[in-house]
């Protein structure tokens, strides 16, 4: 009891001192005691799954092309969380490469994508479905890629991140110039959430 009651007055000065800014890295123990929340949050079921999805070229592909429309605004398509969404969040984004995160084990990433992380910017994804279990389960595997991550799958990635009506616009107007057209521009593409 004497060490959550420590624990409880060092988040409270911490707080005190710091506010509760968006703007400044955690403090060690601040990072410390998230990291020790979130798997003390994880129940040992969760944590012990295994991935049963077989990593394929094709799951790493669906995975790709899933990370570059839904995570990579915060998480970029390399995983290495530099993105200006990624950067404003309390805590930042992690970078994916680095062991905090791919020394996770393959239950944990699991529970994180699908359940979020709560006080964080990490939202819950899926449903309670087998489909959506496949795709998180493929998802951990791209987890684990980001290390080898070619040029090529990056750039596969960028073609397929979400754009803005005005990024659309110019490079439509830039590929009808590149064409030698004068067609009328094509209306951007519905975005799927």
């Amino acid at each position: 009891m004497a060490g959550v009651a420590a624990a409880g007055g060092g988040a409270l000065a911490i707080l005190v001192q710091h506010g509760v800014s968006a703007r400044e890295e955690p403090t060690a123990i601040e990072a410390w005691i998230a990291r020790r929340m979130r798997r003390a949050a994880t129940p040992r079921s969760d944590r012990d799954a295994k991935n049963t999805v077989p990593q394929t070229p094709e799951g790493l592909a669906r995975a790709r092309a899933h990370f570059a429309d839904h995570c990579a605004s915060c998480h970029g398509n390399d995983g290495h969380g530099k993105t200006a969404v990624g950067q404003n969040l309390y805590p930042k984004a992690p970078d994916m490469w680095r062991p905090a995160t791919q020394s996770l084990s393959d239950g944990e990433l699991f529970s994180i994508i699908k359940n979020g992380v709560r006080l964080t910017g990490m939202p819950a994804w899926g449903a309670d479905t087998p489909e959506d279990d496949r795709e998180t389960w493929e998802l951990v595997h791209f987890i684990r890629h980001l290390p080898t991550i070619s040029e090529a799958e990056l750039q596969e990635m960028k073609d397929l991140n979400p754009k803005s009506r005005k990024e659309y616009e110019q490079e439509e107007e830039t590929r009808r110039f590149l064409a030698g057209s004068a067609e009328a521009p094509a209306s951007p593409p519905e975005h799927k959430r």
